[in-house]
């Protein structure tokens, strides 16, 4: 599967790439058809840093408190609290940075010592990958629950541009992949024309079949 891997780089920052993989894909809930790999913007420290600056752009005008990441973007999320807190509206402010926990109902949930950075804050919402919006609507009621104020979502890749009438922010969307494609399980054409799974993915990555 690898020797099908391409690269597409940020149109802000050519030193901002992911990777993309053709085939039938298939997630907890849903069959696509490219897996999108965002291993160095997740990993590595300098390609970290430069997606930030891409989407801090975005929010530099937004009040935010606290930046809730999902998916692996803990450092992104660092280094995008760091660039918020030098310029616009954010500037010299403190931004917390926290993880919710998933329990075993699958369900987002925040520990006693976390919650005074969600209840009446300003949040910004960090996920690696939003093809369906199901994730973040899983985050929204999360929020709702701990009275959490959603000012904003930014993914790294997206093939949504808004939810609830909140626009999402990406490095990268579904017009970088202008061939990307999901469908439910029970709709996929790939399926019905017999292709197998080429993989199991989610946000920790892929397992070939």
């Amino acid at each position: 599967m690898e020797s099908r891997l391409q690269h597409i780089a940020s149109n802000r920052n050519s030193r901002v790439r992911i990777g993309i993989i053709p085939g039938h894909h298939a997630t907890n809930h849903s069959h696509v058809n490219f897996y999108v790999d965002m291993t160095s913007i997740k990993t590595s420290m300098k390609t970290a840093r430069d997606a930030a600056k891409d989407l801090g752009s975005d929010f530099a005008d937004t009040h935010i408190d606290t930046i809730i990441c999902l998916e692996g973007t803990q450092i992104l999320g660092a280094f995008l609290a760091e660039y918020l807190s030098q310029t616009g509206m954010n500037r010299d402010k403190d931004i917390d940075i926290v993880t919710p926990e998933l329990n075993a109902s699958n369900q987002l949930l925040f520990r006693d010592n976390t919650q005074s950075k969600i209840w009446g804050k300003q949040v910004l919402l960090l996920i690696a990958s939003a093809s369906t919006g199901k994730s973040i609507n899983r985050a929204i009621d999360c929020l709702q629950y701990y009275n959490g104020k959603l000012t904003g979502v930014a993914a790294i890749f997206s093939a949504i541009h808004e939810i609830h009438g909140i626009k999402v922010k990406s490095v990268f969307t579904d017009e970088d992949l202008p061939h990307y494609e999901t469908y439910l399980p029970a709709d996929c054409p790939m399926c019905k024309a017999g292709q197998k799974v080429d993989a199991l993915i989610n946000s920790y990555g892929y397992s070939k079949l």
